[in-house]
């Protein structure tokens, strides 16, 4: 079972750039970075809900369960 972030479409489809991203949601453009690729291990809920409340998205649409 893997968790898989689906951020860096998200931000495409509302066409939001990842400098912009990270000064909303105030972390650094390499945590943003490894957020947008999926490198991360763990998402702090209030880094969550300052995306979500950005990019005007639910968690579900950034995150999402999938079996092996």
């Amino acid at each position: 079972m893997s968790i898989v972030l689906h951020l860096d479409e998200v931000m495409a489809r509302r066409h939001v750039r990842l400098s912009e991203l990270a000064k909303a949601v105030d972390i650094t453009n390499a945590n943003m970075s490894n957020l947008k690729t999926g490198k991360v291990k763990a998402i702090r809920f209030s880094t969550l809900d300052k995306i979500c409340e950005y990019l005007d998205c639910q968690p579900g649409d950034i995150i999402q369960y999938e079996k092996d």
